[in-house]
């Protein structure tokens, strides 16, 4: 069964600042900030929602299909995905415009400001779902605000379940507008501080938006994350790492290993910890896409991580 996953494609632009954001950022001169962070290291990689959960899926044996759309400077990202073999039927190239561009610099503590530029995403809304009708399970991720609102639609009315999952996007949407994302999704993944968000947005509190959808699941980056399903609360705990060394894209890793528990119908705390342990190998390598694992070393680590044998 193929994933449609509904989000952006991207060129992530990585810069590491040696200090620490704090050292630099007087609180109370908000008003008045004018900062610049020396950034020694810039590494140029090929990054974006769609692309990152398309990637880790491949890795671990599922069939992703990416949906979005993209401007002109998408051919060594084509040529890329084109490598690694995943479909590009659902890839829009958007004429006059630049493919959506991220610019993040991460500090010592690992926290993270993003700068982000659009481009191609804004027209998302012009990619439709009804192409991509095969696919029995799908995901709504940060893209053009318009067409995160017509795939869900679309979704609903093609009666393809999927999770929502609105990231740095969230703020796009007004209350009513997320109360209706809540009623459409059949699952909904938010990390901390996006949970805080939408409940001071919605009026609605964690197990008010739970009993809403099949699960929540809320990330909560070294302290493991929570599955709020069917009245019931799964901990999941945070695999552990040889090194962290690049915390970008983690949450995409997190939100594969959701979607593959998802269908391959796995226990949702199997399926957490499968989510866990993609998330800790991707922090173990710079960038987005650039781990590597086969399906027997997943399966060795998850062993070794928990202490369970992965059954799948």
């Amino acid at each position: 069964m193929s994933i449609l996953i509904c989000g952006s494609f991207a060129y992530d632009n990585i810069m590491g600042f040696g200090e620490r954001f704090k050292d630099h950022i007087l609180p109370e001169q908000l008003d008045i900030l004018n900062v610049c962070f020396l950034t020694p290291t810039l590494r140029r990689e090929y990054g974006g929602v769609a692309g990152n959960i398309a990637y880790n899926l491949k890795m671990i044996g599922a069939d992703p299909i990416p949906m979005g759309t993209v401007g002109e400077d998408f051919a060594p990202y084509a040529a890329w995905i084109d490598k690694l073999g995943i479909s590009r039927k659902s890839v829009v190239g958007v004429p006059g415009t630049m493919t959506a561009q991220a610019f993040i610099t991460t500090d010592l503590d690992g926290n993270q400001i993003t700068l982000f530029h659009p481009g191609a995403m804004d027209a998302s809304a012009q990619n439709s779902v009804n192409d991509a009708r095969k696919s029995r399970l799908a995901i709504v991720s940060p893209d053009g605000r318009e067409g995160m609102i017509l795939h869900a639609e679309q979704l609903v009315s093609a009666d393809i379940p999927f999770v929502f999952d609105p990231g740095q996007g969230l703020p796009m949407f007004s209350g009513p507008e997320l109360v209706k994302f809540i009623k459409q999704a059949q699952w909904i993944t938010v990390n901390a501080y996006e949970a805080e968000l939408m409940q001071e947005k919605t009026g609605m509190g964690v197990a008010d938006i739970a009993d809403q959808v099949d699960a929540l699941i809320v990330t909560r980056g070294g302290e493991g994350s929570d599955i709020y399903t069917d009245g019931k609360h799964v901990k999941i705990p945070v695999a552990p790492v040889s090194a962290a060394l690049d915390p970008t894209g983690c949450g995409d890793a997190y939100r594969a290993g959701i979607l593959f528990g998802i269908e391959q119908g796995l226990s949702w705390e199997v399926s957490g910890r499968v989510a866990a342990l993609l998330g800790a190998i991707k922090i173990e390598s710079h960038g987005t896409q650039n781990h590597k694992l086969t399906r027997s070393d997943f399966e060795a680590r998850y062993l070794i991580s928990f202490g369970l044998p992965l059954v799948w």
